[in-house]
């Protein structure tokens, strides 16, 4: 063989062996390089990252303070019932809750005193100070069952009413009716009409709605 061709022969010897290799990566040589991941923190030919939505803030609502309530302005007394002997007679045009009320104190008079009277049942031998308010208002229908002074202090509506009010605190209670005193404190002693007034000081003023 001419020495001429020795070089030919071996160029195109290595074209035959390198042309395999060639086709198998498209003509190409591949790449060591790594493809980047989505789940490596990187982000995948072909896609795109979607935009981040901050989050709403909820709006805070402002709690408008409640109003503070007015000062109730007690109301004017009515005529003052008329005190004959032991009993009472209500003044001409009282309502008829107030002539109920007077009557239902008619009948306790004379009564004697005892602790606990009159709140087992309003029908009683002797009553306390409570349960003779409370006989006297469930006369007059505004009571449904018998309560005791503590139970006054909230009863009903606050301040003096302008027919029936009740004074009461924990160890006393005592009406009003008409101008006329209700009460078991005094000389002597159990459910009587007082035509002397007593101060309020240390007691609640209760009375009921309308009255």
């Amino acid at each position: 063989m001419p020495k001429r061709l020795v070089p030919l022969i071996t160029a195109l010897l290595l074209a035959v062996v390198s042309a395999p290799a060639a086709a198998s990566t498209g003509g190409i040589a591949a790449s060591t390089t790594p493809m980047p991941s989505a789940s490596a923190g990187g982000t995948a030919y072909g896609s795109v990252p979607l935009p981040k939505h901050p989050r709403k803030r909820k709006k805070r609502r402002r709690r408008t303070p409640a109003p503070t309530p007015a000062p109730q302005t007690p109301a004017a007394p009515g005529p003052a019932a008329v005190l004959t002997g032991p009993t009472a007679a209500a003044p001409a045009g009282a309502p008829a809750a107030v002539k109920l009320a007077i009557a239902a104190g008619n009948q306790l008079q004379g009564f004697p005193y005892r602790f606990g009277g009159g709140h087992a049942s309003f029908k009683d031998t002797a009553y306390d100070c409570s349960g003779t308010v409370s006989y006297m208002l469930h006369g007059a229908g505004l009571l449904a069952g018998p309560l005791d002074s503590t139970r006054f202090m909230t009863w009903g509506l606050p301040g003096p009413g302008r027919w029936i009010t009740i004074y009461a605190n924990a160890g006393h209670a005592y009406a009003v009716v008409a101008g006329l005193r209700l009460d078991t404190s005094g000389s002597p002693s159990g459910p009587r009409w007082r035509p002397l007034p007593r101060s309020g000081a240390g007691f609640t003023a209760r009375h009921p709605a309308g009255f």
